[in-house]
């Protein structure tokens, strides 16, 4: 089927927009097999200092980046493979590690490190997010009509923060002389220093995500609520049931489409967690996949940007997005053939 057999099919406006889509996606899957470098060219230059008779001259040979006749470097773009994919993955390295049982040699490399704890800080965070989400929208919807428009407003409050803007503020609540790291000094009664160490950052990081995305569980699962049968939940009453087995067989299960919803929402977002890299300062100690992409297109002293690797590193993040969203794709695949 070539493409406008498809467009045909789908339909000109899908076409247009999966083109939209799938566009910037097969640029940078193509720039991964691409390395644009600079054509360098080797000079003899002659340095001389003056002596106390005659003068002292050094030649000595440097390779500089040949320049083209506007004044501006010339680089050429050549084809190299997996070759990025390679330098990403560093599999000779994490091999190496591994077989001699060093877990610290195999977290130095810097996507393995990355990838640990984008898993990590992702499948912790997940249940916490739909277990807060569900508590707080029971408290919403149990709320008196009086209050529940305040009570909705005050949940959503750290879902409306700018992200950086709530990592940071976070940030300055615990480092150095915050007011919760005073706190527990003067509750502990010793120093604390919870920025020395990677494990109680990523505990931070963990806890500001939570506290940023659960209030966005809350009101979807919230709408979820509205929507629960009453003559269910009234027959329920009737028999004995408690307040946690109706929550369990009759209001959970309503509600199953949308935590699955909200755990795909959350597996992509949290999977290219950066913000909260960058708030709390953590690349001496915690890099995130997501961040590793960012650092390879700083440019380095000499100006030049690892944009093969970048490309090779979003890919591979992209790759671990699919993965872990396929459990989820079944079960909403599932559950559409179902209901029909």
């Amino acid at each position: 089927m070539n493409f406008r057999t498809f467009a045909a099919f789908v339909g000109p406006s899908v076409f247009m927009m999966l083109l939209f889509i799938a566009f910037p996606l097969i640029s940078v899957f193509s720039q991964s097999f691409y390395v644009t470098q600079p054509i360098y060219e080797t000079v003899t230059t002659e340095t001389c200092t003056p002596g106390f008779l005659t003068q002292t001259c050094i030649t000595e040979e440097k390779s500089i980046p040949k320049l083209g006749e506007d004044g501006k470097i010339i680089r050429q773009t050549k084809f190299v493979g997996l070759q990025s994919y390679r330098n990403v993955l560093e599999l000779e390295r994490a091999w190496e590690a591994l077989s001699r049982g060093s877990w610290r040699a195999f977290q130095s490399i810097d996507f393995w490190k990355a990838l640990r704890f984008t898993l990590t800080f992702t499948l912790i965070t997940l249940p916490i997010v739909i277990v807060a989400g569900l508590a707080i929208a029971v408290m919403i919807n149990g709320a008196t009509k009086a209050v529940r428009g305040p009570v909705i407003f005050i949940s959503l409050l750290p879902f409306i923060i700018t992200p950086v803007i709530g990592a940071l503020s976070i940030n300055w609540l615990f480092r150095g002389d915050g007011i919760l790291t005073a706190g527990l000094e003067y509750w502990l009664s010793r120093d604390i220093a919870m920025f020395a160490q990677a494990w109680t950052i990523e505990l931070l990081m963990m806890f500001y995500r939570v506290w940023h995305v659960a209030p966005f569980a809350a009101i979807v699962f919230y709408a979820g609520l509205q929507t629960v049968n009453s003559d269910s939940l009234e027959s329920a009453v009737i028999d004995g049931a408690s307040r946690w087995q109706r929550l369990r067989y009759i209001v959970i299960p309503h509600l199953m489409p949308l935590i699955v919803f909200v755990s795909m929402i959350h597996l992509m977002d949290s999977y290219r967690v950066f913000e909260e890299v960058v708030g709390f300062s953590s690349q001496g100690h915690v890099i995130s996949l997501q961040w590793l992409t960012y650092d390879f297109l700083v440019p380095d002293q000499a100006g030049n940007r690892s944009i093969s690797r970048a490309s090779a590193s979003a890919m591979l993040t992209m790759i671990g997005i699919a993965i872990l969203l396929v459990p989820l794709l079944r079960r909403t695949w599932r559950d559409h053939r179902g209901g029909h």
